[in-house]
């Protein structure tokens, strides 16, 4: 199997198809719940709002440098989430989620192999394939989450 597949079914796994690693996925997990479940807050942990927008935030900034622009994103503004008010907001997040997932995906199993192995926009940041690695770790930590939060408020309706 080329790096790229390898990888780009990696992402599959925990942004939008898998089940075979934590028998769920990211967008499973967000897709139906409704906003006021997203923003509702347990005990001192991110909502599930936050959390969706920190990996969405990092999704959006690697595509960025994957389509040939500059690494804009910062680690202090990752969880700087406008503020959602309604359905529609939470709707339209998990929409560009669910959307850049998949144009991350796609982006990766184009990459030619060469690319994957070279620096990401400077050597102090790893391969491409360290980011797109680290990419699917931080997703499991934060999914990880987001089930446990999704169970708490389980309990408290």
């Amino acid at each position: 199997m080329k790096l790229n597949s390898y990888l780009s079914n990696r992402l599959k796994e925990v942004f939008t198809e898998g089940k075979w690693v934590t028998g769920t996925n990211f967008k499973k997990e967000i897709f139906d719940l409704e906003w006021d479940d997203a923003l509702k807050k347990v005990d001192s942990l991110n909502t599930i709002a936050d959390i969706t927008f920190h990996i969405h935030y990092y999704i959006s900034g690697v595509i960025q440098v994957f389509e040939g622009g500059t690494l804009d994103i910062k680690d202090k503004f990752s969880f700087d989430a406008p503020p959602i008010k309604n359905q529609q907001d939470w709707r339209n997040l998990v929409d560009k989620f669910c959307s850049d997932s998949e144009k991350f995906i796609n982006l990766v199993q184009t990459m030619p192999e060469e690319k994957l192995l070279s620096n990401f926009v400077d050597q102090k940041y790893g391969s491409y394939l360290r980011n797109i690695d680290a990419m699917i770790e931080h997703t499991y930590y934060h999914l990880g989450q987001v089930i446990l939060i999704k169970k708490h408020l389980k309990k408290d309706i």
